[in-house]
């Protein structure tokens, strides 16, 4: 998508790109435009017939002449409706080719940021990405308003210079005269509006991106009382774009009078010529009123193509923002494996063989990789739940990641069924993996909406039996059932009207409605009560042993959890109460496999484990103490509140 070349190439390839998207509107834009332009030079000549054969007649005392002042009037008049509705068509259509324009860059980008994968999203600030969808592509498109006009009225210009040179010479030479200055003036106007315009469409970046932090913060910023810190540092961003948007302000004040001026001077000039050829009786006057009025007319087209040599080089830094996007590279690249998928089958068999991920380092002082996962091997048998454990920062996260296929690994191979995940096709994994973070995104919708995430009666869509099933499973089916509408009740921004543990539940029952072959749940209960996260554990486990067994009760989920008989499950855990509950435990530390096996096999013979796991069962117990010192003191306060009454 990207531009190459000089400054003028890159300007023509932009809006032969953009016209060449929609050929047919912008064909019309510039044929409406087209006529505009004929019929103007038809109406100077209308005004010329006018004054030699009605006014200067009329105006001598020519009976004749007077009573022909109305053909005159009617001419104009016909010609002027014409105009109209040629005005109104090139606007419409050009508007249109615009407003297209615009979604076709809208869609690109948000293709593009759909494939991109998690690492460049880290990488890019989200106010930046909300800034290409709307400020920059503003601006791309920007030169495509006055562009069909500047082109139909190439008509104009060239009907208007052989009339100049058919009434006189030196009158065309005094009217055309402004064209070559007019060009000049506004190449001196891009060589100063671009680097100005570049500074501010990249500080609207930066304002997006600070403001998008502090809605983000807000309960953070609210709690820690930083409100102060935030409006400080947004307002110096603003501060930097106000001063960048009055630069370009600046430029523009002293060129866009210039510009319109010129028109004006060419006017006196052939206004002067004209007096002096009257004088020695080479023209007439009427010649003088069409050349004056055509010179006058020309102002439009030559305002038209200052326009559009004003927008340029906007719309030049635009495109070439978003297009760095769009050619941005690290989008996975899909294959055309396939993943078997029939009823009764079971879950995934998951296999990482010598698995290592390198990220780039933040410091440009740094220019070694950082290493976050090193010689990795796992072997997850179908229907096993494996928990991973691991101290902070251990690569924990980057690991169960890379099973959903997020990001791929710098080295070694990730098999799913003995498939390389990189092989399988577009829409393979999604289909048959589950990934649950402990972050959890709620969608401004109903529940039903939040667990299916289709529209409802979609092809393909789940039925409420089965997000019932699912949200019985995830716990969350009583909750569901208390609110006002049920599966249709709404859920505020972000499930504000729910809390954080039942915002996980919703999570999982989303996860779990699709019959997952493999979920993964990267800390996912984090927020929910220890009780309630086994009850949810052995209802995944119970469902397995059903599904495999053949007992499971007629139209619940055609799954283990939702999923297919005996769905594997991989969780990061940090609650000793769930890790006891997985058939095996892989302990990571450094990036690395320290050791692998269950629970007491660890605990017997892995010193880290047995450290880590102590330390997990003391916190757990230091938070159960907590939650039951806060329910004893509000049973306290109850019972004086009774005493009291």
């Amino acid at each position: 998508m990207a531009l190459t070349g000089s400054r003028v190439r890159r300007s023509l390839a932009l809006m032969w790109r953009g016209m060449r998207s929609h050929p047919g509107t912008y064909a019309l834009a510039v044929g409406a435009s087209a006529v505009f332009g004929a019929l103007t030079v038809g109406v100077s000549r209308a005004v010329g017939w006018a004054t030699d054969s009605v006014v200067v007649p009329a105006i001598a005392g020519d009976e004749v002449a007077r009573d022909r002042v109305w053909l005159g009037g009617l001419v104009l008049a016909a010609v002027a409706l014409t105009l109209a509705l040629s005005v109104a068509g090139r606007r419409i259509w050009a508007g249109f080719g615009v407003v297209r324009i615009q979604a076709d860059h809208r869609t690109a980008l948000t293709r593009q940021y759909l494939r991109l994968p998690a690492s460049w999203h880290r990488a890019h600030p989200a106010g930046q990405l909300l800034n290409h969808t709307t400020s920059d592509t503003e601006a791309a498109t920007g030169v495509f308003n006055p562009l069909p006009f500047a082109l139909g009225v190439v008509v104009m210009i060239g009907v208007s210079v052989v009339m100049l040179f058919t009434i006189d010479p030196w009158l065309a030479i005094a009217a055309l005269a402004i064209i070559p200055v007019t060009v000049a003036v506004n190449a001196i106007y891009q060589r100063h509006m671009s680097p100005a315009v570049t500074r501010a469409q990249r500080l609207r970046g930066d304002v997006a991106d600070a403001a998008h932090e502090s809605f983000e913060a807000a309960l953070l910023v609210k709690s820690l009382g930083t409100e102060g810190r935030e409006e400080r540092r947004f307002d110096d961003r603003t501060q930097e774009l106000r001063a960048a948007n009055v630069r370009v302000g600046i430029v523009r004040s002293l060129f866009d009078p210039v510009i319109q001026t010129l028109p004006a001077v060419g006017t006196l000039l052939v206004l002067g010529i004209g007096t002096w050829r009257i004088s020695t009786g080479d023209v007439v006057a009427g010649d003088i009123v069409t050349a004056a009025y055509l010179l006058t007319m020309m102002t439009v087209p030559v305002q038209a193509f200052g326009w559009v040599l004003g927008e340029l080089p906007r719309a030049l830094v635009g495109y070439e923002r978003i297009a760095q996007v769009v050619d941005s590279s690290g989008a996975l690249a899909y294959g055309d494996a396939r993943l078997p998928r029939t009823p009764g089958q079971p879950g995934l068999a998951v296999r990482l063989e010598g698995v290592g991920v390198d990220v780039p380092a933040l410091s440009g002082a740094q220019r070694r990789p950082i290493t976050l996962l090193d010689g990795v091997d796992v072997d997850v048998e179908p229907g096993a739940t494996v928990a991973v454990v691991g101290t902070t920062g251990s690569g924990k996260t980057t690991l169960v990641s890379l099973l959903a296929r997020l990001s791929d690994p710098t080295r070694g191979s990730v098999l799913l069924d003995g498939v390389d995940a990189r092989t399988l096709a577009d829409g393979e994994i999604p289909d048959q993996v589950a990934f649950v973070t402990q972050t959890t995104f709620i969608f401004e919708d109903t529940v039903r909406g939040n667990v299916t995430l289709a529209d409802e009666g979609a092809p393909g869509a789940p039925s409420d039996s089965e997000v019932w099933d699912a949200l019985r499973l995830a716990r969350l089916e009583d909750t569901v059932r208390a609110l006002a509408g049920g599966l249709d009740a709404p859920l505020g921004e972000r499930g504000a009207n729910l809390s954080g543990g039942q915002r996980q539940r919703l999570a999982i029952a989303r996860a779990l409605v699709r019959g997952p072959r493999l979920l993964v749940l990267d800390d996912a209960t984090s927020a929910v009560d220890p009780r309630v996260e086994q009850e949810i554990l052995r209802g995944l486990a119970d469902r397995a042993d059903e599904r495999v067994a053949g007992t499971a009760e007629p139209g619940a989920a055609t799954a283990a959890g939702g999923g297919s008989p005996g769905t594997t499950v991989i969780m990061v855990a940090y609650r000793m109460s769930s890790v006891t509950l997985a058939d095996r435990v892989i302990h990571v530390d450094g990036g690395r496999v320290v050791d692998a096996g269950t629970h007491d096999e660890l605990m017997a013979r892995d010193p880290g484990y047995r450290e880590l796991a102590t330390a997990y069962e003391v916190e757990t117990e230091r938070r159960e103490q907590e939650r039951a010192d806060a329910a004893a003191a509000g049973a306290l306060d109850d019972e004086l509140e009774e005493v009291a009454g």
